[in-house]
């Protein structure tokens, strides 16, 4: 409080002589003694209202949590209140029938196959080979799987941040950036999955088609093979209602059905890879006919043939290029999103979608690769196909791989069946099934990849347009919210995407809309990269993945190269695209949805709060974006320091931190002066903190008014920390601070007291303080550092000595190694969990490792409690090194430990603490004794101690309260007593 007198703000006195003289003796037990009372074998619940830490407090179930937790009001007057849920959960019916929930492999790693190996596999990537040569088509392929990679890197981190429902793609982009985007996004791939559900129904028929008129003498249905769309129709629509009812039947019979045609994929595969080493006849075809079309066997003639490009006319009159060969193939790899669609039919999404899917894209990538080389080294990229071109070596006829001009001339002049070459890998889309041995397992593959795509698309559609409608955020759409059944299979979505697929099966002119498809695949990857650059540059503390094999810049990089990929494809679909997103941001934008879901979009807010207050203030609070929010009760900051630097590591560069001093109201010239001259040391010091003085007489009221008039809408503190308070013989400065601390939790503020073993008030040593700013090296951001160097002096002028100087900078330039031990107590919320995980965040923390202690409600509970802490921990995301259980907290403290107990009471002013208050509260003194002796035990070399704060009783004794703590903290480490306001600030959900 400057140097007023009051500068007890601080709470600090350490150095004051205390009169000898114990006030209780051990053991007594007759009038004016003090018996405690002691039974080991009753259960800690029986002795406390306080909720223990439990997975079960956090879970989005508003019954169990206001059962299990205790609210401020309850604790500060220790009885439980009878309170009625005035708005009743919504009562759901029963669900009927098997639940059924997949692993990593079934749930995503096979569905990711099934559309990754899709008919490119049988039908383009020859044609990619012979068009860009193995070089250029290996760097397409490698290119391809490059982004598809980053993005499912993008996708794992934030699959991993907290537990994901259905909806998939959509539900983590809305969750990270908003609904906005993801609404755009949800519909758009309700609408892209509706169309490949057309687009690969219609492929299978072409294909059957094909197998037919290869094997017989079939003229078609309605149409001739040339012009076949009306037979296309009449196959394929019975083909997507088969689709459809199997969807129906549930996801069981889904998965047995693309079991099936996996195994055809393998199958197919297998047979080329056997074909090549059949240079003779196969089954599908002669000898001659099949060397004739370009099959040679393994060749490094061949291969000499397909190292490089040679890009050719197509159709249209244009020739191939680099670009648009990738354009092609990029198709092939966007099916990395088929596990992810159906998150919430998996058993652990955030485990299976990383790891599913990232197996997938390697197993797939070496899969292209190796059937890329298999291409390149046994077919010709041209041939003409006349078998007599092969068999005749008499020179009369030209090499079936010679297409040039002369060449076809002398074709025409022996007037030779072809007279051009129309074969060879860069022409003809059959090179696979010439290189198989049966020729009709590639059908069969190629009937598989059709179907399993479609199925998936059929399935994948409805969940994600289901999770659109579950969040109410576009009118009418939650109709389709409705699911049925134990897998709440949405079968309104079936049906919708059913009829949208079939009409677009009737239109059949599917090229340009297949491609608008993948231009909303490439736009939700772009937000998908987009959402995990934007919530890592945000640095909220709720941003906690557990897949570590993200980077923010490659994310952006992601981003950026999905959007340039949108339109060199394509600009006009990409400019439509775009535009779509747009218009859909805009109606999200004007609707306003009440989607309260922590995005980064909402954490970036409030980094941007000067220039955002407005709209800040119009959000609603979420756990994910809680962050510490700090009220710090530092008088003058100059001379506590180390209390300073302490609240800084929590609200550096990421929160609100707020210095108060409460100076008397003689003093109100000064304030302005006074602000002038800490604001100016804040900036030197670069410490992000606003300083307010209060003018008030007494200590109690100048802290409730900074509490009720610090802050502007939600940039408003939730958090008070002081000093620690070692001024025991003054009444009225003991009352004081006990009625701050009071008025704090009842304006449901969270709490921290800190104290250090040399004191946070140092206005007895600073007389002066010589600063020195100088710039050093640039940082990796590209900006010059500020390096501060700071000479004190004490009023003597001489410099301080070096400990001095280090307990004053301790938490500016120490770099710590060792434990930060974290004494959960007691369920506050996660507070006293999540200050040592921000602390560990910063340098001087950033080597301690985390281990966490907790109360054990009966000794018989030891092991399950550890193992149910464990996994809340990694449910949490936060690293830790040990856990340890307290198994007897309620067993009797030492002699010694009651003695030095005994004699810090006595120090209190006299009859401050009364026998029968004493007596009253034997338990509970007993429980904190017990505390003491076990942080002795096991935390006296620590480097920091965060220890849950016991909440003060409305009309109980503040000395008592002030001589618990003093016992607890007394001769350790750093000791941070922290208590939340009973309200959550850590959750496990996304």
């Amino acid at each position: 409080m400057g140097d007023t007198g009051k500068e007890n703000i601080g709470f600090e006195g350490d150095n004051v002589q205390q009169p000898p003289g114990a006030f209780l003796a051990v053991g007594q037990q007759a009038s004016g003694g003090h018996t405690y009372v002691y039974e080991p074998n009753k259960s800690l619940r029986r002795l406390t209202i306080e909720a223990l830490p439990s997975e079960e407090n956090y879970r989005k179930l508003s019954q169990i949590y206001m059962d299990q937790r205790p609210t401020i009001e309850e604790l500060m007057n220790d009885e439980k209140i009878q309170r009625i849920d005035e708005e009743k959960a919504e009562v759901k019916p029963a669900l009927t029938g098997k639940v059924v929930k997949f692993g990593w492999i079934e749930g995503v790693f096979m569905r990711c196959l099934l559309n990754i190996w899709g008919v490119m596999l049988f039908l383009r990537l020859s044609w990619v080979v012979g068009q860009a040569g193995l070089i250029q088509g290996l760097l397409i392929l490698t290119l391809c799987n490059a982004v598809t990679a980053i993005t499912t890197l993008s996708m794992s981190a934030v699959a991993t941040n907290g537990q994901i429902a259905s909806g998939g793609v959509y539900y983590m982009i809305s969750r990270a950036l908003g609904p906005e985007f993801g609404g755009a996004i949800g519909l758009m791939f309700t609408l892209a999955n509706s169309i490949s559900v057309a687009t690969y129904t219609l492929g299978f028929c072409d294909n059957l088609l094909d197998l037919i008129y290869d094997v017989s003498d079939f003229g078609g249905i309605v149409a001739d093979p040339e012009n076949r769309l009306n037979d296309l129709r009449l196959i394929g629509t019975p083909v997507i209602v088969l689709i459809l009812l199997l969807a129906i039947v549930g996801m069981d019979w889904v998965t047995r059905v693309q079991k099936l045609l996996l195994v055809l994929l393998v199958l197919a595969q297998i047979d080329m890879i056997v074909g090549t080493f059949f240079t003779g006849d196969s089954l599908y075809m002669k000898s001659d006919e099949r060397h004739a079309k370009g099959f040679t066997g393994w060749s490094l003639e061949t291969g000499e043939k397909n190292y490089f490009e040679q890009y050719l006319v197509n159709e249209s009159g244009t020739k191939e290029s680099f670009m648009s060969v990738f354009g092609v193939f990029f198709t092939a790899v966007t099916g990395i999103v088929a596990g992810a669609n159906l998150s919430g039919d998996l058993k652990d999404p955030s485990t299976s979608i990383p790891k599913g899917t990232l197996y997938a894209i390697i197993v797939t990538y070496i899969s292209y690769a190796f059937f890329a080389v298999l291409v390149g080294f046994n077919f010709l990229p041209q041939a003409s196909g006349n078998v007599i071109e092969y068999t005749n070596n008499t020179g009369m006829y030209p090499e079936i791989f010679n297409c040039s001009e002369e060449a076809n001339r002398i074709r025409e002049e022996f007037n030779l069946s072809a007279t051009s070459c129309k074969y060879g890998s860069a022409h003809d889309q059959k090179t696979m099934t010439l290189i198989s041995a049966t020729g009709y397992l590639v059908y069969l593959g190629c009937y598989g990849a059709t179907l399993s795509s479609a199925i998936a698309s059929l399935v994948g559609a409805p969940r994600v347009l289901q999770a659109v409608g579950r969040d109410k955020i576009y009118p009418k759409l939650e109709f389709f919210a409705v699911g049925h059944g134990a897998n709440n299979d949405p079968f309104r979505g079936y049906i919708l995407v059913f009829v949208i697929a079939f009409g677009c099966m009737m239109i059949g002119e599917l090229n340009t809309i297949g491609s608008l498809a993948s231009n909303f695949f490439l736009a939700a990857y772009a937000l998908m990269n987009l959402s995990v650059f934007h919530s890592s540059m945000t640095k909220s503390p709720g941003w906690r993945p557990t897949f570590r094999f993200y980077n923010k810049w490659l994310s952006l990089f992601g981003a950026i190269v999905c959007v340039v990929l949108m339109f060199l494809l394509d600009w006009r679909l990409a400019c439509g695209t775009t535009a779509l997103v747009a218009i859909l941001y805009g109606i999200m934008y004007y609707l306003k949805p009440e989607a309260n879901w922590g995005s980064s979009a909402e954490a970036l807010v409030f980094l941007n709060a000067l220039n955002n207050t407005y709209a800040l203030n119009e959000q609603q609070d979420h756990i994910k974006t809680y962050r510490p929010k700090v009220l710090l009760l530092t008088g003058n900051p100059i001379h506590r320091q180390p209390l300073l630097d302490f609240a800084n590591l929590l609200t550096k560069k990421v929160s609100l931190l707020i210095c108060a001093n409460i100076v008397n109201e003689d003093e109100k010239d000064q304030i302005t002066s006074m602000k002038e001259s800490v604001e100016l040391w804040l900036k030197d010091h670069n410490i992000r903190s606003f300083y307010s003085i209060i003018p008030n007489n007494k200590l109690s009221l100048g802290v409730q008014n900074s509490i009720l008039l610090s802050g502007l809408g939600k940039l408003t503190p939730n958090m008070v920390i002081m000093g620690f308070n070692s001024n025991n013989q003054n009444i009225h400065s003991i009352q004081e601070y006990f009625q701050t601390l009071v008025f704090a939790f009842e304006n449901k503020m969270a709490v921290g007291i800190l104290r250090l073993p040399n004191g946070n008030d140092y206005s007895s040593y600073i007389a002066t303080e010589e600063t020195t700013i100088e710039e050093v090296e640039a940082n990796k951001k590209g900006k010059k550092d500020k390096k501060v160097t700071a000479v004190f002096r004490g009023k003597d002028g001489k410099v301080l000595p070096k400990q001095i100087v280090d307990d004053i900078t301790q938490f500016r330039t120490k770099k710590r190694e060792g434990f930060i031990d974290v004494w959960w107590l007691y369920d506050d919320g996660g507070l006293t969990l999540l200050l040592p995980y921000i602390l560990q965040t910063r340098k001087q923390f950033r080597d301690c490792k985390l281990r966490v202690f907790l109360l054990s409600n009966k000794a018989e509970d030891f092991d399950s409690e550890t193992r149910s802490l464990a996994n809340l921990l990694a449910k949490f995301r936060i690293s830790f090194s040990e856990v340890l259980v307290i198994p007897d907290i309620t067993k009797k403290a030492k002699p010694e430990t009651k003695a030095e107990f005994e004699e810090i009471v006595s120090k209190y002013p006299k009859d401050s603490v009364d026998m029968s208050e004493l007596n009253a509260n034997a338990e509970r003194t007993n429980r904190h004794l017990r505390t003491a002796e076990l942080l002795r035990e096991k935390s006296a070399n620590s480097e920091l101690i965060v220890l849950t704060l016991p909440l003060p009783r409305i009309g109980s004794s503040p000395s008592l309260y002030l001589a618990w703590l003093d016992v607890m903290t007394k001769g350790l480490p750093p000791v941070l007593l922290t208590r939340g306001n009973q309200s959550s600030v850590l959750t496990f959900y996304s």
